[in-house]
């Protein structure tokens, strides 16, 4: 018998109440499959999805199952950014995870279909498979088409402090603005939205071949309603997640995020999805993965493209059989089958026929995006662990976006509490070469850990300072960050980590190749490390924690119980 069933039997007052709504008394004792999306007005990667819960839905019918419509909606770090909204990102993907935890937890259900698009929405529908252990097959809403001159969204970062600073007219820049986002979807680039998209699919929680498809395309559709009866499959079989997705499935994603230069928010999310299904992903095993994996997707903001051209070169699949070599394909997936069964399947059912018909219309050839295994762009990864007395726990750094000569670098550091004090120094022509921009109180636990996304275009955008200088934080970056940029401090400064105890001009060491991140010196004169031992130590003891920042709502539920920014910021209550 469903669990939806035994249920009933407890309930008496469930069957009146569904009737309430119209349902029969057939389709009270049909499997009932829940159907959670984001959908809601809050930003183009929801807006959309209401077409494809109801394709969903759709498919569960006509798969002899009954559904019903939850909905969650998430927020956008967009909208979010330049004020304090986006201290409520973070906060925001747990918080989802809750309220979808309370909607299959307080009405069983049988299976489930779970319809996201973007930043946190995804990982948040992650982080509840696992920890409903629901089992749900996931669509993703695609992502979003290129403006004219294939402008997208990350660009209007680098425009506005070109803007700033007087380089274009504001008639150019508005031009840009109005034109970035020409449809519903995920923004056009690898940026958060579109990794954890990836990573759904990487992990077996998708149909194959279905991540990062373009939003208005009607194969999306085709995915939506054949997830609904896959969800079918699943109540059938009862095959739950924690039962296919292993240590080995969360293996396979970290390759396939080092083969896409994936955003360093997955950093976050991705332990925070694997504490859910009771594998511990910690950072050490992301920077060992990463080390040696080829590094072969050619998409913004990393590389030319934008992120709708992924799924004319092959998608995930593509990815995959370009690294199959260092892939576990025995891992179970949502088919029923295991990635390498899945793998084989479309090379013969037509996949990749269709993907080449929409490539040939860029005027690309598939290694102009999705590069062979044999001629990466890189060989070593894009993500590293730096670790020091400066980050005892580590810190992470997007290396393959961070200029060569800035890998083994010493600087001077320019400490600030909050973003926007540094941004303003940057801005003014107050930071000069050579020098270590720190960013503190900005971790989870300090401020709810927001995205650092115009200080990176401020500095990334500037000729003199983007080879030049650093910026190191316990907060984070967005997907779009590019340059010489050190986030997830850890410990956080809120906790009393090293990062909070750094006066101006310190002397930084910055080694890349070394995985090293430390405090070498004081007032511009190098120390040995037991002397820079007891100066820390002396600093500590005089050290004061701030105020907490949020004494009332969810901001202050999360800053109070977040872990560290290393082990996925996630709420932890003891």
């Amino acid at each position: 018998m469903y669990r939806s069933q035994e249920v009933r039997k407890l309930a008496p007052e469930m069957d009146p109440l569904r009737m309430g709504m119209g349902w029969t008394v057939e389709d009270l004792e049909k499997p009932q499959i829940l159907v959670e999306s984001t959908f809601g007005d809050s930003h183009p990667g929801s807006a959309h999805l209401y077409e494809f819960v109801n394709l969903a839905a759709k498919g569960v019918h006509d798969a002899g199952g009954k559904a019903a419509r939850y909905f969650a909606t998430d927020i956008c770090d967009g909208m979010s950014q330049g004020h304090d909204g986006i201290n409520y990102s973070l906060a925001s993907r747990d918080t989802i995870c809750s309220l979808i935890e309370i909607h299959e937890r307080a009405t069983t259900f049988d299976a489930g279909v779970f319809v996201a698009s973007c930043d946190k929405a995804v990982p948040a529908h992650l982080m509840a498979i696992g920890r409903t252990n629901l089992p749900t097959v996931m669509v993703t809403g695609g992502v979003m088409d290129a403006g004219p001159d294939l402008l997208t969204l990350e660009q209007i970062g680098k425009y506005s402090a070109m803007f700033e600073r007087g380089e274009i007219t504001r008639e150019q820049f508005t031009f840009y603005k109005h034109h970035a986002c020409p449809s519903c979807g995920a923004c056009s680039f690898m940026g958060t939205a579109s990794t954890m998209q990836i990573m759904a699919e990487a992990l077996g929680l998708m149909l194959p071949g279905s991540a990062l498809m373009p939003a208005m395309c009607e194969d999306l559709k085709t995915v939506a309603y054949n997830a609904g009866k896959q969800a079918m499959f699943l109540a059938e079989q009862d095959r739950k997640p924690r039962d296919m997705v292993t240590r080995k499935s969360f293996e396979n994603a970290v390759m396939v995020h080092a083969a896409i230069s994936g955003s360093t928010n997955a950093m976050i999310h991705m332990p925070a999805i694997a504490h859910e299904f009771g594998v511990d992903l910690d950072a050490d095993a992301f920077d060992r993965l990463h080390r040696g994996a080829h590094y072969l997707l050619d998409i913004r903001p990393a590389g030319a493209w934008p992120a709708q051209y992924f799924y004319y070169a092959g998608g995930v699949p593509r990815v995959m059989e370009e690294i199959k070599s260092m892939l576990h394909l025995d891992v179970m997936t949502v088919t029923g089958k295991t990635l390498g069964e899945n793998l084989e399947e479309l090379k013969t059912n037509g996949y990749y026929d269709k993907c080449e018909e929409y490539l040939a219309k860029t005027g690309c050839k598939r290694t102009d995006v999705i590069r062979s295994f044999g001629k990466p762009i890189g060989e070593n990864g894009t993500i590293a662990v730096l670790k020091g007395n400066l980050a005892p726990e580590g810190a992470v750094i997007k290396h393959s976006a961070v200029p060569r000569a800035m890998w083994k670098a010493t600087l001077s550091a320019r400490p600030f509490d909050c973003e926007e004090d540094a941004i303003s120094a940057i801005l003014t022509h107050k930071i000069n070469p050579g020098d270590a921009v720190f960013i503190r109180y900005e971790g989870p636990k300090g401020s709810g850990m927001p995205e650092m996304f115009y200080t990176t275009e401020a500095i990334s955008s500037d000729p003199a300072l983007s080879a030049s200088i650093a910026l190191i934080t316990d907060g984070r970056f967005s997907g779009a960050s590019k340059g010489p940029a050190i986030g997830h401090v850890s410990p956080e400064a809120a906790d009393g980590g090293p990062i909070a105890l750094v006066e101006d001009h310190d002397l930084i060491s910055i080694d890349v190749e070394e995985r090293k991140l430390e405090i070498v010196g004081v007032k511009g004169e190098r120390k040995t490390p037991e002397e820079i031992d007891a100066i820390l130590a002396e600093r500590k003891a005089k050290w004061i924690p701030k105020p907490a920042r949020y004494e009332s709502g969810v901001l202050s539920v999360f800053t109070k119980n977040a872990v560290s920014p290393m082990k996925g910021g996630y709420i932890e209550v003891k």
